[in-house]
């Protein structure tokens, strides 16, 4: 199968190196030509997946309509936030014949985007002429690029309302060390997959204040509780959310070293502004402009999203995080399960 992958940073190696494994015939696209360049010289991005060797057989290049010409599927891996002047650039480059040909678009991406409060999916119709929701999936759950690109054993889910599509992807990414379910509930999947990041910057904000286990099993549980509450609302289903792409991811991206949205968390506790600490992430924390939006869309559908609320405090009105976590535990008393 001929797969072009949308982003050649970390997620977008890492998939690549596993495909290749699979005998596909795989076409990167990196927006900085001179970034191209160096990945086409070098076959290493070593400040984010040191040590993973991009295989000789991948392509990689600046030209966007090369890219999707060449691809019967196509694997979208660029940050949240940047998605849709992206997808835009690719509709207005590349020929509609060429677009049609395509069978799907995979949405390997997080968040919610700042202002319009859409998945990225929504994203993908949106920009892409003529491509209905059909030739659309997610792929989601605890999948670090670190991990993925090494072969260490993961285990994602594969989301679309058209289940030959969601087959096909879990018949061609599947590998001894890359397991792929199948879901029907793109939207929750979609939603998981963006509030996590969030929960995950709380964590980061609990190590970094010296807290403890205890403090760490209530937030991923009440966080659990929060995604479901925004799920819920948004017409996804509860079982989503005690899945891979659900509880899964959210506990992975909570514990993990590799996390930059629990490493996000940590700086902020340490005394850092948002400005300062993003000054020393060297990959995206998504969770830091899905905070933002998440945070809009609950106050526009009019939900509870204690934490999110929290943390977006945190990060965009300077609140100290002592009395963010003190707010937290002082909220009024209720019922655990509520809704």
């Amino acid at each position: 199968m001929n797969i072009g992958i949308l982003g050649a940073g970390s997620w977008g190696i890492a998939l690549a190196v596993l495909l290749h494994g699979k005998g596909h015939m795989l076409t990167m696209w990196e927006y900085s030509p001179e970034a191209a360049r160096l990945l086409n010289e070098q076959r290493e991005l070593p400040t984010k997946l040191p040590g993973i060797i991009i295989p000789k057989e991948v392509a990689i290049t600046n030209d966007i309509c090369e890219l999707l010409t060449f691809s019967e599927v196509v694997l979208c891996v660029v940050p949240s936030q940047t998605m849709r002047q992206t997808l835009k650039g690719a509709a207005a480059k590349t020929p509609q014949e060429a677009l049609d040909k395509i069978k799907g678009w995979i949405m390997a991406s997080k968040g919610i985007e700042t202002g319009t409060l859409e998945l990225m999916t929504d994203v993908l119709t949106d920009e892409i002429p003529g491509l209905r929701p059909d030739r659309c999936a997610v792929l989601s759950g605890p999948s670090h690029a670190e991990e993925v690109s090494r072969g260490i054993p993961t285990t994602i889910v594969a989301a679309s309302e058209n289940q030959m599509l969601a087959q096909l992807i879990q018949e061609n990414f599947s590998t001894t060390t890359f397991r792929v379910y199948t879901n029907d509930d793109m939207r929750g999947v979609e939603l998981a997959a963006s509030i996590k990041n969030v929960i995950a910057v709380a964590a980061g904000i609990i190590d970094g204040m010296g807290f403890g286990d205890n403090t760490k099993g209530a937030l991923m549980t009440r966080g659990i509780a929060e995604m479901m509450r925004l799920g819920r609302k948004m017409g996804a289903k509860d079982s989503t959310f005690s899945g891979l792409a659900g509880i899964g991811d959210l506990i992975t991206t909570c514990i993990s070293r590799h996390s930059r949205n629990r490493r996000m968390g940590e700086l902020i506790a340490g005394g850092l502004t948002l400005e300062q600490a993003l000054s020393k992430m060297t990959m995206v924390a998504e969770g830091v402009e899905t905070a933002r939006s998440a945070y809009a869309l609950a106050q526009k559908i009019g939900i509870e999203m204690p934490i999110t609320t929290e943390v977006y405090k945190a990060l965009f009105e300077g609140k100290p995080v002592k009395e963010a976590v003190r707010d937290l535990m002082m909220r009024d008393t209720k019922p655990e399960f509520w809704g």
